[in-house]
């Protein structure tokens, strides 16, 4: 079973179709990519994976359930763009906060902390972080309730290549315990770091599969030209 099932979904924000129909799939235990550009819909279908998004028709099934269930609340993490941690707490008091909310106890906290590696700073106030620690207890506090899907959307954005490459690697160590990634970006040069690829462009799937199986189909050296010519070839 698909950790994750689109099926012809629609939605329209603010007077303007987003996704017209977009069919999709995410399975469970892996590292999946969505990457396209900005303004592709990447954010409106992460925010429907976790039913936090109006759609129009179509359906989102999540872990076997409707994707917005009451069920789902501990066993989906989101982690949007913005801040999801209160900058005048320490990371410490935001991880505990987090934890009660969802029953974790400290134990899982502390697995959380050391997960980013921010043991250091567990005692200091989130908004005196760097960006890329504020990154790193936001996700911290996605992971508290050891959950067995983990979205995120564009959780490397604005971070040095080393701290990318922490993620990255924390992203599949944590696939390897058995949970499932949905990673949203548009750098293109992330693209090989996923085990599974969704490109998605102006709303619609382009293409699907791993980074060597675009490579193979569209004979391109790397996966940006694999990407633009998927587009070409959709045009065409």
């Amino acid at each position: 079973m698909s950790a994750v099932a689109v099926d012809r979904l629609r939605v329209v924000r603010g007077g303007t179709l987003v996704l017209p129909g977009l069919s999709a799939r995410v399975e469970p235990g892996r590292v999946t990519g969505l990457l396209g550009p900005s303004g592709s819909g990447k954010s409106t279908l992460l925010r429907a994976v976790v039913g936090v998004q109006r759609i129009q028709s179509g359906s989102v099934r999540v872990l076997g359930e409707q994707a917005g269930s009451p069920t789902l609340r501990s066993r989906v993490a989101y982690r949007p763009q913005a801040p999801s941690v209160y900058g005048d707490l320490t990371v410490l008091e935001n991880l505990r906060y987090f934890g009660r909310v969802l029953g974790a106890g400290s134990s899982a906290i502390e697995r959380a902390i050391a997960t980013v590696g921010l043991e250091r700073h567990t005692r200091h106030v989130v908004h005196r972080l760097s960006g890329g620690e504020q990154a790193r207890v936001s996700l911290a506090a996605a992971l508290v309730g050891s959950p067995e899907l983990l979205v995120l959307d564009e959780p490397t954005v604005g971070l040095d290549p080393v701290l990318r490459r922490e993620l990255w690697n924390t992203f599949h160590d944590l696939a390897g315990a058995g949970a499932t990634l949905l990673v949203s970006s548009h750098v293109m040069d992330e693209a090989d770091r996923c085990d599974e690829l969704l490109l998605l462009r102006e709303g619609e799937i382009v293409a699907a599969g791993t980074p060597d199986a675009l490579r193979a189909r569209t004979g391109a050296p790397d996966l940006s030209e694999a990407f633009l010519r998927l587009v070409e070839e959709q045009a065409g």
